[in-house]
């Protein structure tokens, strides 16, 4: 890598994108601009594919988020975080954009994040602020845990099929399980993983 300006400003690039990656949100190539202070965007692509060619970033091919650390191309892939859902009493579905979060996964590009507010799942382990990953289907069996619409809002609750019935339960005795005969719950998916976030003020976790 070049010492002069140039080795630099490249070295900021990196620096940012490295530490953007490890907050769970891949840069643009104009974010990068933006926050070097380049004039143009076409300084900040050369940058970066300078970086890919010293084999200090990787580049996947067709997103606009394309850029990734090296170690990190074959076992993460990045999910969008939607905003959050409600876990006790519903509420209105967000599909807002609230950042990115690194799973390992091979079905990634079929999985979002949701961010659970409410007590109901505390049985489970599933707390308040706690992001749940969640593989978009529209179907469950008995004992999935899911992110649900009902009437039109969004919850995360344990399935169950009692005959013709469709019950979503929370797992806190607090909570009254939902009974529906099937129209008007529509299953988002199938939560496959929880994180918790200890440092809230790292990366975009936070809440919008």
């Amino acid at each position: 890598m070049k010492r002069g300006p140039t080795g630099h400003s490249r070295e900021r690039v990196f620096r940012f994108v490295q530490a953007r990656l490890q907050a769970g949100e891949p840069p643009t190539i104009r974010e990068v601009q933006d926050a070097c202070g380049f004039r143009s965007i076409q300084t900040a692509r050369e940058h970066l594919e300078a970086l890919v060619n010293e084999n200090r970033l990787t580049k996947q091919s067709g997103k606009s988020r394309s850029y990734r650390l090296p170690n990190e191309t074959s076992q993460a892939s990045m999910v969008p975080i939607l905003g959050q859902v409600q876990a006790g009493s519903l509420t209105t579905a967000v599909q807002d954009l609230d950042g990115y979060l690194p799973v390992c996964s091979r079905d990634a590009d079929h999985c979002f994040a949701l961010r659970v507010k409410g007590m109901s799942m505390i049985g489970v382990g599933i707390l308040p602020g706690d992001l749940v990953v969640v593989h978009q289907q529209n179907t469950a069996n008995s004992g999935n845990i899911v992110v649900a619409l009902v009437d039109g809002e969004a919850t995360v609750k344990t399935f169950r099929r009692n005959n013709d019935r469709v019950e979503l339960h929370a797992e806190n005795p607090a909570f009254e399980p939902i009974v529906s005969d099937g129209e008007d719950v529509q299953i988002l998916g199938k939560v496959v993983e929880v994180r918790r976030i200890f440092d809230q003020s790292v990366g975009n976790y936070q809440s919008a």
